[in-house]
C-alpha cells in the first residue's frame, strides 16, 4: 500500500487545509513526511528526557540541527533523515543510559508518536502545532548563531520546555501562554544572533547591489547562512571566480567584512520560489547553505551543491570541513557567461538598495523624527516576510506601489523581492524602500519600532506604522509569535492564513491582536489611513 503523507506546516499547503496524498506541494514525499515526524517524536522524547537532567552542548547541537531539519524546504533526503534520527537517539542515552536497558520501561522518554498530534482535538492541535512551528523557525535563527559561536542558555532550554510540551496533555490556557513564551525567547534568540552577525561581519551598510552578472567563471550561494558565504568568498579569492548572491543571501552585501571582497559581485534572479526557472540551464553552480531548496530539474541537477542540514538525493554534500573545492571546480568547468549579461528584477529594475539595518536607520533618527514632526513622513509599512508561488502575493507588489508619497516603506526577507527593484524616490535624502535584511534580521525592525516609540513618547502601537506580512512557512510563525508577544496589534497578515490555526484559535487571535487577513490593497490602504 502506497505511503501517504499529513503536512500542514507551510502556506502552500494542498487545498489550504493539509498534504495527504504521496507528495506535498513541496515536492516532499510521503516517505521523507513521515521520517520527519518520526524525527520530531525523537526530539519530543529527547526534550522529555532532559527534564531534572543536564545537556550537554552535543544535546543542544542535536535538538537545533534536528528541528531546523523539518523546516519547509530544507531536506528531502530520507538517508540524511534517518542519520539525524540515530544522533537523537544517542543524545538521549546520554541524558538516560539506564532507559535502554530497561526491563519495566515507563515511556516517559519514548519517542513520541506524531499521529497523536494530528488526531488531538481542534484547538489543542492547532495550539500545539502553533509551539512546534515556532520552535522550528526558532531553531534556524538559533542555528546560525550557533554556527558563529553564540548561543544561549535561556534560549536553548526553553526548546526542550516547548518540545516536551507536544507530548504532554496541557490544556488550551497553559498552551497559549507557551506560545506567547516562545515569542519571548526568540525576541531574545533574534537578539543574539544579531549579535553574531554584527560582531562577526560588522554593522551593515546600505549598498546598491547590481543585478548584472560579468562575464567568466561564477557561484550563485543561496540561502541564509553568512558564514558559509564567507568561507565560500576566502576559497575563491584569487581564483578568477565571481559570487553572486541568491534570495535572502541579497543582504550580504552590506556586512563590512563581506563586501571587502571584490568577487563578491551582486545578485542573481529573485526569491526562492522562481528557482527551477532562473537555474535552469545556468553556466555555474548553486550552493544551497540553509532552506528555499525545491526539487532539483535535471537540466541544473549537475551543478546543485548543498551543505550545513541541507540535503536532496544525489547531490554532492559539502560536510563539516567546508572544502568548497567540488563547488569551485564546477565554475571552472562550467566557465560561467561569455559576456556580461543584463538581468532585472520582477519589475524591471536593474538593482536593488540593502543595508538599512537598525544601526543604519537608528543613525539618522533625528532626520526620520523631524520629518514625520513636520508632516514630511506620513506613514511607515513594514512590508515583508517570506515570499511564495501563489499569484495572490502581487497584492504586496500593488501595495507598495499604492502607499502615499510621503511614506516610507521598510522591508525585510525574501517577500521584498516583489517590489525591491522598484525606484519609489527618496524623503529627506532617504530611500522610500529600505531593506532591513533577512528574515534572520526582523530584530532591527522591532528595535527599530521600540526606538521611534521612545521618540515620540508612546506606545508602538501608537505610532504611524502598520505591519504587512507575508508568511510562508516556519520562521515566520515565530515572528509572528514575538510581535504577538510584544502586544503588536492590527497585524496584516497573509496572502491566506495559516491552515494549522483552527477557527477557534484564529477567532481569539483576532480578537485579541486585531489580525486582519490581507484583502485588495487599495481597500487595506483606506482602512489603514483612515
Amino acid at each position: 500500500m502506497d505511503k501517504k503523507m499529513f503536512c500542514f506546516q507551510c502556506e502552500q499547503t494542498a487545498g489550504c487545509s493539509g498534504c495527504t496524498g504521496a507528495a506535498g506541494v513541496c515536492g516532499k514525499d510521503a516517505e521523507t513526511s513521515e521520517l520527519q515526524d518520526r524525527l520530531t517524536g525523537a526530539l519530543i522524547g529527547l526534550a522529555r528526557s532532559a527534564e531534572g537532567n543536564r545537556t550537554f552542548d552535543s544535546t543542544d547541537r542535536a535538538m537545533l540541527s534536528g528541528l531546523f531539519t523539518t523546516v519547509t524546504n530544507v531536506n528531502f533526503n530520507p538517508e540524511t533523515i534517518r542519520k539525524q534520527i540515530s544522533l537523537v537517539h544517542r543524545e538521549k542515552e546520554k541524558l538516560v543510559p539506564s532507559c535502554g536497558g530497561c526491563s519495566s520501561p515507563c515511556g516517559k522518554n519514548d519517542d513520541y508518536v506524531m499521529k497523536q498530534l494530528w488526531e488531538e482535538q481542534e484547538d489543542i492541535r492547532s495550539l500545539k502545532s502553533l509551539i512546534l512551528f515556532g520552535l522550528r523557525g526558532m531553531a534556524a535563527y538559533a542555528y546560525h548563531a550557533m554556527v558563529l559561536g553564540y548561543s544561549d542558555q535561556t534560549v536553548n532550554r526553553f526548546f526542550y520546555e516547548g518540545m516536551a510540551s507536544i507530548g504532554y496533555d496541557l490544556p488550551k490556557e497553559r498552551l497559549l501562554s507557551l506560545a506567547l513564551k516562545l515569542g519571548e525567547v526568540n525576541l531574545q534568540c533574534m537578539e543574539l544572533l544579531d549579535k553574531a552577525n554584527t560582531e562577526t561581519f560588522g554593522n551593515p551598510e546600505p549598498v546598491s547591489v547590481p543585478f548584472k552578472v560579468e562575464k567568466g567563471p561564477f557561484i550563485v550561494i543561496t540561502g541564509h547562512d553568512l558564514y558559509d558565504l564567507k568561507l565560500l568568498l576566502e576559497q575563491t579569492e584569487d581564483k578568477g571566480i565571481n559570487i553572486y548572491t541568491h534570495g535572502e543571501m541579497l543582504p550580504a552585501h552590506a556586512y563590512p567584512e563581506l563586501k571587502k571582497y571584490p568577487h563578491l559581485k551582486g545578485n542573481f534572479g529573485t526569491a526562492w520560489q522562481n528557482q527551477q526557472k532562473e537555474f535552469d540551464h545556468i553556466p555555474a553552480p548553486v550552493l544551497f547553505t540553509t532552506n528555499c531548496l525545491m526539487p532539483v530539474k535535471p537540466s541544473y541537477a549537475d551543478r546543485v551543491f548543498t551543505t550545513e542540514v541541507v540535503s536532496y538525493p544525489g547531490m554532492i554534500h559539502i560536510g563539516e570541513d567546508k572544502d568548497f573545492t567540488p563547488v569551485i571546480e564546477k565554475a571552472l568547468e562550467l566557465g560561467g557567461y561569455a559576456e556580461d549579461r543584463e538581468f532585472t528584477g520582477i519589475n524591471g529594475g536593474s538593482s536593488t538598495v540593502t543595508g538599512f539595518g537598525h544601526n543604519t536607520v537608528l543613525s539618522v533618527a533625528d532626520t526620520v523624527v523631524d520629518a514625520v514632526k513636520k508632516g514630511e513622513i506620513s506613514h511607515f509599512f513594514l512590508v515583508g516576510g517570506c515570499d511564495g508561488a501563489h499569484k495572490e502575493r502581487s497584492y504586496y507588489t500593488e501595495f507598495v506601489k499604492q502607499t502615499p508619497k510621503d511614506s516610507i516603506i521598510l522591508t525585510l526577507a525574501c517577500g521584498k523581492y516583489r517590489f525591491n527593484d522598484m525606484d519609489l524616490g527618496e524623503i529627506r535624502g532617504l530611500p522610500r524602500i529600505m531593506d532591513m535584511g533577512q528574515c534572520n534580521d526582523a530584530y532591527s525592525a522591532v528595535k527599530t519600532a521600540q526606538a521611534l516609540a521612545e521618540a515620540f513618547s508612546c506606545g508602538i502601537n501608537d505610532l504611524p506604522l502598520t505591519l504587512v506580512l507575508s508568511w510562508y512557512e516556519q520562521k515566520a510563525v515565530c515572528i509572528l509569535l514575538t510581535l504577538l508577544y510584544l502586544g503588536m496589534k492590527d497585524i496584516y497578515l497573509g496572502p491566506k492564513l495559516p491552515a494549522f490555526l483552527s477557527p477557534g484559535v484564529l477567532d481569539m487571535l483576532v480578537k485579541e491582536y486585531r489580525i486582519h487577513p490581507v484583502s485588495d490593497p487599495e481597500s487595506d490602504l483606506r482602512e489603514i489611513l483612515g
